[in-house]
């Protein structure tokens, strides 16, 4: 009896070690990673500028002083607000920063979460249902995945007129197979499971056994894909800015800035420099985080987070964190 219970029991169905032992022991697995709590900081503080950055700086981004034209960086003359230096119009560049970010996340963050939602739902019923639906479903993420992304979009913004709004849309359509096709694959192999089948013998609906028993073990993986894909996202979001069919003036963002800059980049290069280096720290930081989340949500390679600082010291934790 005992056997057959644990044959048919789903990973949902495990005993739960209570929140605050989860969250202690995620806790601890996140502080024994340098690199994942740096990037925890690098994207707080992103997230926190975007939020109360133009609250802080007010008109500062877009107040104009030609007599303060490509002052360098590094320098606190002119106000600790002009500490990276001021661009062609003399504007701060460090404000300007600040107040393009929330531009940059409001493009990248919305795409990610509509096609994470959409893809998601999308794929595990297609993998869970099988059939005609599974096939119908491969074939459209085909069509959308024959034309890359970066291109789709700069025909698009091209035809139709460049907006935020017709950035995240374009982009969100673009990376739905992507998700589309990782819950389907995962889906489509959980569905032959014993738990599933007990399910269905018990007369539960599909989409009660999707969301109770397939959910819970797809979206660790769909969550590491989406945390890659923001980095996708973000640095396709700058190019397009970049190429001019993006972010339009006088809105901001990192790659309108990049853009702007790269005409002065002999006599003014920090223009340019700055916001470079803000797309490259802020993407690798999402991509660090979204290495180590892999491997935290992953019961089978966790230990990876466990290597010792001494025997003993491994020892408990692999016993604190053992699923």
């Amino acid at each position: 009896m005992s056997t057959t219970r644990a044959g048919l029991d789903s990973p949902a169905d495990a005993p739960d070690p209570g929140p605050a032992i989860r969250r202690a022991t995620w806790w601890r697995l996140l502080l024994r990673d340098r690199f994942a709590c740096l990037a925890v900081v690098i994207l707080l503080f992103v997230g926190a500028a975007a939020l109360v950055g133009p609250m802080l700086f007010g008109d500062l981004a877009t107040r104009q002083n030609l007599r303060a034209v490509n002052r360098p960086p590094f320098s606190l003359d002119d106000g600790w607000a002009f500490l990276l230096g001021s661009d062609s119009l003399g504007r701060s560049v460090l404000a300007r920063l600040v107040v393009a970010s929330r531009t940059t996340l409001s493009v990248a963050l919305p795409a990610v979460v509509i096609s994470l939602v959409v893809g998601s739902i999308w794929g595990m019923w297609a993998g869970f249902h099988r059939g005609w639906r599974e096939n119908i479903s491969m074939r459209v993420a085909d069509v959308i995945l024959s034309f890359p992304a970066l291109l789709l979009a700069v025909v698009v913004l091209y035809v139709f007129s460049p907006s935020a709004a017709n950035i995240i849309l374009v982009l969100a359509i673009a990376r739905i197979p992507i998700y589309l096709r990782a819950a389907r694959a995962e889906s489509a192999e959980l569905q032959s499971r014993l738990f599933v089948d007990a399910a269905r013998t018990f007369g539960t609906r599909s989409w009660a056994i999707i969301g109770r028993h397939v959910a819970p073990t797809v979206l660790p993986t769909l969550f590491t894909v989406a945390s890659l894909d923001f980095c996708f996202v973000m640095l396709t979001e700058s190019s397009l800015s970049f190429l001019g069919i993006g972010i339009q003036p006088p809105d901001m963002s990192w790659g309108l800035m990049v853009a702007q800059g790269r005409q002065v980049l002999q006599s003014a290069w920090w223009i340019a420099v700055f916001p470079g280096l803000a797309i490259v720290v802020t993407t690798v930081s999402a991509t660090v985080l979204a290495s180590w989340a892999r491997l935290a949500m992953d019961p089978g390679q966790r230990w990876r987070l466990t290597l010792p600082r001494s025997r003993r010291a491994n020892k408990a934790l692999v016993k604190e964190v053992r699923p």
